[in-house]
C-alpha cells in the first residue's frame, strides 16, 4: 500500500472519471502544474496504484442490448477443476466479468447479448456445456446507475 494525500486522491478520482485527461488538464483541476501532476501520476503508476487505461463502451449502441448477471454453482460431482472452469468461462466472448465469490453461488458473471434469444443461445451452447457447471441463476439487468466511488466523490 502506498501513502496517498488529498491531492493524490483528487488525481485518482479525475482519472477514474476520464482516463484520457492529460497531466496538464488534471493539474488544472487539482491545483498543480503539469510537471508536478505528471510526477504524481508516474509515482502512482510505478507503485501499481494505476494500471492500464480503459474505455467504457455503450454496449447497447454497439448492438448488445441485454446484460444478464449469472450466479453459477459448480457441480459437486466429478471434482471440478476451478482453473479449468475459469479458463473455459473466460474464453466465452459474451462474458464480460467473472467473479469468484462466497455465498450461495461460486461465481457471479456479467454476460452481454444482442437480445434474449442471443442470451439463450450463449447460455445453452457456451455456458451450460462447460464441464463443472451446476446450478445457474440469471438476473436480467433492467437499468444501471454508475455511482462514483469514494474517490470520485472527492472531486465534487
Amino acid at each position: 500500500m502506498i501513502a496517498t494525500d488529498a491531492t493524490d486522491r483528487l488525481i485518482l478520482a479525475a482519472l477514474q472519471s476520464d482516463a484520457t485527461l492529460s497531466a496538464g488538464q488534471i493539474g488544472r483541476k487539482v491545483g498543480l502544474s503539469q510537471p508536478a501532476c505528471w510526477r504524481r501520476i508516474k509515482r502512482l503508476t510505478d507503485a501499481g496504484v494505476l494500471s492500464g487505461h480503459r474505455i467504457a463502451l455503450d454496449l447497447e449502441r454497439v448492438g448488445f442490448g441485454v446484460t444478464v448477471f449469472l450466479g453459477i454453482k459448480l457441480a459437486a460431482k466429478g471434482r471440478t477443476s476451478i482453473s479449468d472452469f475459469e479458463r473455459a468461462i473466460s474464453a466465452v466472448p459474451e462474458v464480460q466479468s467473472v467473479h469468484h465469490v462466497l455465498g450461495l453461488y461460486d461465481y457471479r458473471l456479467r454476460v452481454v447479448a444482442r437480445d434474449l434469444g442471443d442470451f439463450e443461445r450463449v447460455l445453452r451452447r457456451r455456458i451450460m456445456t462447460i464441464q463443472g457447471v451446476g446450478d445457474i441463476e440469471s438476473n436480467v439487468l433492467l437499468s444501471e446507475e454508475r455511482l462514483p466511488g469514494p474517490l470520485g466523490r472527492d472531486l465534487a
